[in-house]
C-alpha cells in the first residue's frame, strides 16, 4: 500500500468516497509452465482486493520479466501479447487497491530491482507503521526512492543488510519493519513468502500437481485448480525452490491477531481464510444481528453486494423474508462518475436501483456491511424511500467503524468516521432512517466462532471498531509531533 496515499481520500460525496478501499492481493507459483498465466487467472480471482492496476514479474531461468498495467486484469493481462513477454515457469502478481490518491504507475507492484546478489521482485498486501521513519533512515544511508510506496522499503533494507545469503538479508530485512505485510517475492533461485508476526493479513499455501502456489485467498486457487494446502502461518517465513518448500520461524511467537473486517468485507466469501469459511461467517453475522437488534418488517434487503449474505442470516433467524429490492450495475466504471459535480451526484442511482415491485408499501430492512462517512447510506435509504417504502430500517453487519486502519486499507481519517462523532441515534437521523442498529464487537467474535473479545488480548486485529491497534504507529506518531510542533510555530 502507499502511505503517502493513505491520507489522500476524496473528500467528496461520491459512493467511492464513502467506503473502505479495497487492499491489495497477491499471488505467487513455482515450476509451472506458462507460470504467468496462471497467475494472472490468480489475480483474476483476487481482482476484488484492488482494481485500479496490476503487474507480474516472470522468470525463465535467464532473465526476469516484468509487465505492469493500470486498470483490470482483464482488461490487460488477458492478452496474448502481454503474456507472450511473460515467459517462465515461475512468476508473482500484485492487483493495486483502488484509491484517488496521486502516484500513478511508479506505486504498481511488483517491485523490481538487481542488487549484489542479484535480481528480486516483491509484492506486498499489507502497511508498514514505520515505513516513513525507516525509508528516512536509509536516504541518510544514500538510498534513492523511485516511489512513494511502502514495499520498496523492503528492497532497499535487502540491499543494504550484510547477511550471509539471501534468506537471511530477507529476514535481516522484516526484523526491521513494523505493521502488516504479506509478501511474495522472487528471486532467481526462490519462490519465497512471509507473514507478519501477528498475521494481520491473509497468505495461503496451495499446490497445483506438485507446484506450489502462494496466494493472498484461496478463491485464487480454485481458479486454477488448485489444491489448499495450508494457511502460511503468522510471523512464517516460506522459501520455495526446486527441491521443495521450506519454513522458516525467525520472529518469537506472539498471540495472533487476524483482520476480523476481511470475515466483514474484504475476502471473497467463496474463500477460506484462517480455517473459517467467509461466506459462513457472514450469514452468521446476519444471524447474531438479528438477534442482537430485531425489527418488526415486512421484508429484508441486502446492500448489494456485500450486504448479501448477512442479510441472509439475518432473514433466516428473524423468519423475515429476504428479497432483492435493490439491484446493482456492476457495469459502471469510475471513470464515467467524474466528468460533473451534477453526474458525480448521481453516482449511487448509477450503481443502484431499487426493485419497486419489492419495496413499494412495504417495512424495509436495508442490511450492509458497515457504515463509513454515511453519505452512501443516506442515498441509498432515501432511493428505498423513493421507491415507496413505509418504513426504512437498517443493520449493519459490523459494530461502528470509530477508527481508521493502518494496516493497509484506505480508510477516511477519523474526523471523517460517522461513527467517531456521533451516537447511533444522531447517526439514525443523519441517514433519516426509523431505526439504526449494529452488530456488537462480542457478536461479532460469536460469528466467527470465538465467545467473546478478550479485553486485554483480544484474537484479532479490530482496530477498526475499538481503536486498539496491535502495533506502534511510528509514522503517525512522528507525523503528528510534526503538525504540532507546525502548530505551535504558526501560533508563536
Amino acid at each position: 500500500m502507499n502511505h503517502l496515499e493513505h491520507e489522500a481520500m476524496a473528500d467528496d460525496d461520491s459512493p467511492e468516497a464513502d467506503a473502505f478501499r479495497d487492499e491489495c492481493g497477491v499471488f505467487g507459483i513455482f515450476g509451472k509452465s506458462e507460470a504467468a498465466s496462471l497467475c494472472t487467472l490468480g489475480l483474476h480471482a483476487l481482482q476484488h482486493r484492488g482494481q485500479e492496476a496490476a503487474g507480474i514479474v516472470s522468470y525463465d531461468g535467464k532473465q526476469f520479466y516484468v509487465e505492469r498495467h493500470a486498470g483490470l486484469i482483464g482488461d490487460t493481462f488477458t492478452k496474448t501479447s502481454v503474456l507472450e513477454r511473460l515467459p517462465g515457469s515461475r512468476a508473482i502478481g500484485h492487483t493495486r487497491y483502488a484509491t484517488t490518491g496521486g502516484g500513478g504507475m511508479r506505486n504498481v507492484q511488483p517491485f523490481y530491482a538487481e542488487y549484489e546478489g542479484g535480481g528480486f521482485a516483491i509484492a506486498h498486501n499489507g502497511n508498514l507503521t514505520n515505513a516513513l521513519t525507516v525509508q528516512k533512515a536509509l536516504q541518510k544511508r544514500g538510498a534513492i526512492f523511485s516511489s512513494t510506496s511502502d514495499t520498496e522499503t523492503f528492497l532497499h533494507l535487502i540491499a543494504m543488510s550484510e547477511g550471509k545469503d539471501f534468506l537471511d538479508r530477507f529476514i535481516d530485512a522484516l526484523k526491521q519493519v513494523e505493521g502488516a505485510y504479506s509478501l511474495v517475492g522472487l528471486s532467481e533461485k526462490k519462490l519465497i513468502g512471509a507473514r507478519d508476526p501477528l498475521g494481520i493479513r491473509p497468505l495461503v499455501l496451495g499446490d497445483l500437481d506438485g507446484s506450489y502456489i502462494l496466494a493472498s485467498e484461496t478463491c485464487a486457487l480454485d481458479i486454477i485448480g488448485a489444491r489448499y494446502v495450508r494457511d502460511i502461518k503468522a510471523g512464517e517465513v516460506v522459501v520455495i525452490t526446486g527441491k521443495g518448500i521450506e519454513s522458516h520461524f525467525p520472529f518469537a511467537p506472539v498471540p495472533t491477531r487476524f483482520c476480523i473486517f476481511e470475515y466483514v468485507y474484504f475476502a471473497r466469501p467463496d474463500s477460506n481464510l484462517e480455517g473459517r469459511n467467509v461466506y459462513d461467517v457472514r450469514k452468521r453475522i446476519g444471524e447474531e444481528l438479528a438477534l442482537e437488534s430485531p425489527c418488526d418488517a415486512d421484508i429484508v434487503v441486502p446492500v448489494p453486494d456485500s450486504g448479501v449474505p448477512a442479510a441472509i442470516g439475518f432473514a433466516q433467524a428473524s423468519g423475515i423474508p429476504f428479497e432483492l429490492g435493490i439491484i446493482r450495475n456492476h457495469y459502471v466504471g469510475r471513470t464515467f462518475i467524474q466528468p460533473s459535480q451534477s453526474i458525480r451526484h448521481m453516482g449511487v442511482k448509477l450503481k443502484h436501483n431499487p426493485n419497486r415491485k419489492m419495496i413499494e408499501g412495504k417495512r424495509v430492512v436495508l442490511v450492509d456491511d458497515s457504515i463509513v462517512r454515511g453519505t452512501t447510506s443516506q442515498k441509498i435509504v432515501q432511493l428505498v424511500r423513493d421507491a415507496g417504502a413505509k418504513e426504512v430500517h437498517m443493520r449493519i453487519a459490523s459494530p461502528p467503524t470509530m477508527s481508521p486502519c493502518f494496516y493497509g486499507v484506505d480508510t477516511p481519517e477519523k474526523a471523517k468516521l460517522l461513527a467517531s462523532r456521533m451516537s447511533i441515534e444522531d447517526m439514525a437521523d443523519f441517514i433519516k432512517v426509523d431505526s439504526l442498529g449494529f452488530l456488537t464487537i462480542d457478536g461479532l467474535y460469536r460469528a466467527v466462532r470465538e465467545p467473546q473479545r478478550n479485553g486485554e488480548c483480544p484474537q484479532f486485529c479490530d482496530a477498526c471498531f475499538t481503536g486498539e491497534y496491535p502495533t506502534r504507529l511510528m509514522d503517525q506518531e512522528v507525523d503528528s509531533k510534526i503538525r504540532s510542533l507546525s502548530l505551535l510555530a504558526s501560533n508563536g
